[in-house]
């Protein structure tokens, strides 16, 4: 009977230890979050929205049999997108995972809308849980649309299944199999002036790659009662050109794997612009190796972005980066919301995937890869502008932060596994 007692005394114990260890994880975060939403809403209430001089009518290239043009403006791109919905013949398929109920959201729905009137086949695919503030009825459309909402939770529930949880993070748009969009501009009015994003225009056979991207997608997730969509069969193979996809259905994640071989690569620089920087250990350590070995790594991220517990997390990752070589310029006066990168003068990217743990290992990403030095000389041309927009952080300037920021970095530590 002692053994017995003892051994329950011993349980309840060990229990007690299990019970305060989960607290220690759990409080402070939410502490810490908690107070990081109140900051961040009396802010945004007493904050008007940024505005930003981006570069204008960058100049389109040509990457083999693809012309490629960069946008870093939303209305020059929403205008070439409506334009090219306007003149579209045989097929639009549109992909996006925020799509507001406003001005410019009404401008792409009636488009897209008076396509299908004129016989175009249209596909269009959103995020269910993205869009939630939205009315359902701007989802609905009483011509032939073909329209698949990615749902909120996938079933069957798996609960510890990735494709449970996933979002459908993508943003791409193919008119007649010829000119593809690709980037991280949602579609809304706040994008469309007021957030520094960048997308690509890629006209040509390089756009049978983007579709391709499609397909595949609506072709797995579609309803039952939906036609899947014929395969391609006339795609090339284009080594200067490449879509990367991840996939959480699959466990496929090609652009971790993109990123880290191009940072692996790099002999001179590498220039890299995100809009939420909570990078992996893999990832980070790869761009402390480059910075060791000289090349000129260079890390451009909003000052503030919309998300302050993202904005947090990645200040955990700031001294361990300027300590060890790597330079960091915060993007002032607007929300940078672009995904790019480009390395030696002759790698680039562009695309919807964000260095942090939902878009490398989680959600459905999309991101084009090039091997042109006329794509990397005008990206590199897009990186020093918004640079100099920006602000460069020192590790003098950051190691006299204030103290309670110090603190709240520690306090949203075991956070970072879920970002």
């Amino acid at each position: 009977m002692a053994q017995w007692i003892e051994r329950i005394r011993s349980q309840i114990g060990v229990w007690k230890i299990i019970q305060w260890y989960l607290a220690f994880l759990v409080v402070p975060p939410l502490v810490a979050c908690a107070i990081l939403v109140l900051v961040d809403t009396l802010r945004k209430h007493h904050r008007s929205q940024g505005h930003f001089l981006s570069l204008r009518d960058e100049e389109p290239v040509n990457v083999n049999d693809t012309t490629v043009q960069l946008y870093t403006y939303g209305n020059d791109l929403y205008d070439a997108m409506l334009d090219a919905i306007e003149h579209a013949q045989q097929r639009i398929l549109f992909e996006t995972f925020i799509w507001k109920d406003d001005v410019i959201g009404y401008r792409f729905r009636r488009a897209l809308i008076e396509a299908a009137q004129r016989g175009v086949e249209v596909y269009v695919i959103y995020d269910q849980f993205a869009n939630l503030v939205v009315p359902h009825s701007f989802f609905r459309f009483d011509t032939a649309i073909h329209v698949l909402k990615y749902p909120i939770v996938s079933f069957p529930f798996y609960l510890f299944k990735l494709k449970t949880y996933a979002r459908d993070h993508r943003k791409i748009m193919i008119v007649d199999q010829h000119i593809g969009f690709i980037g991280g501009y949602n579609i809304g009015d706040t994008y469309a002036r007021q957030w520094r994003d960048t997308h690509a225009r890629v006209s040509g056979s390089g756009a049978l790659e983007i579709e391709n991207s499609f397909i595949d997608f609506w072709n797995t997730h579609k309803r039952r009662n939906q036609l899947p969509i014929a395969d391609l069969i006339q795609r090339d193979w284009n080594s200067n050109l490449m879509i990367q996809r991840n996939d959480p259905v699959t466990l496929a994640f090609p652009i971790r794997s993109m990123y880290l071989e191009s940072i692996d690569r790099a002999v001179k620089n590498v220039f890299l612009t995100n809009a939420y920087f909570i990078p992996d250990q893999a990832i980070l350590h790869a761009l402390i190796k480059a910075a060791h070995r000289g090349v000129d790594v260079r890390i451009l991220v909003p000052a503030i972005s919309n998300h302050i517990i993202a904005d947090w997390l990645s200040h955990g990752y700031y001294t361990e980066c300027l300590k060890n070589g790597i330079r960091l310029f915060l993007y002032k006066g607007a929300m940078i919301h672009a995904k790019t990168a480009t390395a030696d003068a002759i790698w680039s990217t562009v695309g919807t995937a964000n260095i942090d743990r939902l878009s490398m290992v989680g959600n459905f990403e999309v991101n084009i890869e090039f091997y042109s030095v006329d794509v990397a000389r005008e990206m590199n041309k897009i990186f020093a502008y918004d640079a100099s927009r920006a602000y460069e952080l020192t590790l003098e300037r950051w190691i006299k932060r204030p103290w309670y920021w110090k603190l709240a970095e520690t306090m949203l530590l075991s956070l970072r596994p879920l970002f």
